[in-house]
């Protein structure tokens, strides 16, 4: 059987990317069972409250809702669980050292299929405060605007 190509979206986290700068952005597999494979391609995946974050050179995604197969029955696992991220060591101590400086962070921002392997994109995030997202959402007012006042005029 061929292999499958190309990327497939399963989860997205719009929230993240309101609430945080993204510094930087990687890709990591993740390891699961295999009924939470077949519930993700089923599109069964919410990342909106998980987090990521390093235990002993490792990391952990924790708050990932993957929803039960239906015809998994006993095979099935904890939707909550936690599970392992799979990155290079060399990337994971990049990572934790910047987690030192205050105010970064690691967050999720999707959950995709990339040639039949299960990835996650996760970012280097530092939080937005209130007048942040206030900017974000007058320029984002603004450029709309420009695109309106833009089209009616070409027409």
């Amino acid at each position: 059987m061929p292999k499958k190509t190309g990327v497939k979206l399963i989860a997205s986290n719009k929230k993240a990317r309101h609430d945080y700068f993204i510094e930087a952005v990687y890709e990591a597999g993740i390891s699961l069972a295999g009924t939470e494979v077949k519930s993700l391609r089923m599109g069964k995946c919410s990342i909106k409250e998980s987090y990521v974050k390093i235990d002993h050179g490792e990391m952990f995604i924790y708050g990932m809702n993957i929803s039960p197969y239906e015809k998994g029955n006993i095979f099935n696992k904890d939707p909550l669980r936690t599970r392992k991220l799979l990155m290079h060591h060399y990337e994971i101590n990049r990572l934790e050292s910047k987690l030192k400086e205050k105010g970064l962070t690691i967050v999720p921002l999707q959950v995709y299929f990339k040639d039949s392997l299960v990835k996650i994109e996760i970012g280097l995030a530092r939080g937005k405060k209130l007048y942040d997202k206030r900017q974000d959402i007058a320029s984002r007012d603004v450029k709309r605007e420009a695109q309106r006042e833009f089209k009616i005029r070409n027409l």
